[in-house]
């Protein structure tokens, strides 16, 4: 097996090498987001609340095993973890293949639904932080905000890639048309991915011979950083588990160019205005980023047509954006290089946790209010998000004291 040992000379170049499998990962998750509320709820016939609990269990998933991926990447290295995140994501494609095949016998179906969203965030979390640790190993530390930020380029920039494809692919006829082809694509690019990645040379673990923290130390450090993320978060949450409900309820077509627009938009915003966290501070930019936020999900709860629905998904792409990465280089560097990985992924919980929940409490709200509600009651979650940021920085001051 021959090993890619030499790398490009340009730090963006080597950083682009590695995130690539970010990217196949996120494209991964991104096929049948349009396709799997519709499926369920359409197709099988369970409510609105099962199917934002389809979409949600795979960010449960992913939050249930930060933990391990990440101390795994610190003791063992980053390109084991994705390797195996990798191959756990082609067994996610195959177990949504076989759902969209028994798609006749409900009962049956839902169960392989569910063991493939588990998988998918199983595999989520190992690929994309061994992805991360794997490029700040490449490239340095010093350059942590320009890898997390690809990172989230290619993540959403995947998912924006991903849902359109997906929903064309759902409306093939055939036996590999539907929700069988989204999961049998879903199966082959990961297997290609991971045929790449055994050829790519490891980095040696950071935690060697430095101080390793308990998990939940780490944990306590980026708290406060996390919550302002999972407020932030219940707004993406909304647009991913529940636009194509919303829209399908007010007949409207285009639900798949919604989630392209939000993830177009926050990749442009990212690509254009990450240096200003560098410029302005975390704190500024994350406050500046959940008002946008806020103001897309506001337009989305009174949009009256697509249009207005379009361009509220892509003001709350370009606000949620830069949340991450604005919060993430403070929260990761609060437990030190040895215990990188673990922080990414205690600081990452927050954001499973922000998406996970919403699914299902918004499907509550849905039952109870309405579709438009909901995103009125991301925008207050959001706003929370605000005030708790400000509440952040006013303690951080060198004067707070």
């Amino acid at each position: 097996m021959t090993v890619l040992r030499s790398g490009p000379a340009n730090p963006t170049l080597r950083i682009l090498a590695v995130v690539l499998f970010n990217l196949i990962c996120y494209v991964d998750i991104g096929l049948p987001l349009a396709v799997i509320p519709l499926f369920v709820h359409g197709t099988l016939g369970y409510n609105t609340v099962m199917a934002g609990l389809a979409v949600s269990l795979q960010y449960l998933a992913t939050f249930a095993s930060r933990a391990q991926a990440g101390r795994f990447v610190d003791e063992r290295g980053a390109k084991p973890a994705v390797v195996i995140g990798l191959a756990i994501c082609v067994l996610a494609g195959l177990a949504l293949m076989l759902s969209g095949l028994f798609a006749h016998r409900a009962g049956l179906a839902v169960l392989l639904l569910v063991a493939s969203r588990i998988l998918m965030g199983v595999g989520e979390s190992w690929t994309a932080t061994g992805a991360i640790l794997w490029n700040i190993g490449r490239v340095g530390a010093e350059r942590t905000a320009q890898v997390i930020s690809w990172n989230g380029i290619t993540s959403y920039g995947g998912i924006a890639f991903g849902a359109p494809v997906g929903a064309l692919l759902a409306q093939a006829h055939g036996a590999l048309g539907g929700l069988a082809g989204v999961g049998l694509l879903s199966a082959l690019l990961p297997a290609l991915g991971l045929g790449l990645a055994v050829r790519y040379a490891a980095v040696p673990p950071i935690a060697k011979g430095g101080e390793v923290m308990p998990f939940s130390q780490v944990f306590w450090r980026v708290l406060p950083y996390g919550i302002v993320l999972a407020c932030g978060s219940v707004g993406f949450g909304a647009i991913s588990a529940c636009l194509s409900l919303y829209f399908a309820d007010r007949h409207w077509d285009g639900a798949a160019l919604g989630l392209m627009v939000f993830g177009l938009v926050f990749v442009l915003v990212r690509l254009l205005f990450s240096r200003q966290i560098g410029l302005r501070g975390g704190m500024k930019v994350a406050v500046v980023s959940l008002l946008v936020e806020v103001g897309g999900l506001l337009l989305l709860w009174r949009s009256a047509d697509v249009p207005s629905a379009d361009l509220g998904a892509a003001l709350t792409g370009a606000g949620f954006s830069l949340v991450f990465p604005a919060l993430g280089v403070e929260a990761v560097s609060r437990a030190g290089p040895q215990n990188r990985g673990a922080a990414l992924g205690a600081f990452s919980v927050f954001l499973d946790i922000g998406i996970g929940l919403s699914g299902p409490m918004l499907g509550l709200v849905i039952h109870s209010l309405g579709y438009g509600p909901m995103f009125l009651v991301s925008a207050l979650f959001t706003g929370a998000g605000v005030g708790a940021t400000l509440l952040l920085r006013e303690q951080s001051r060198p004067d707070a004291a």
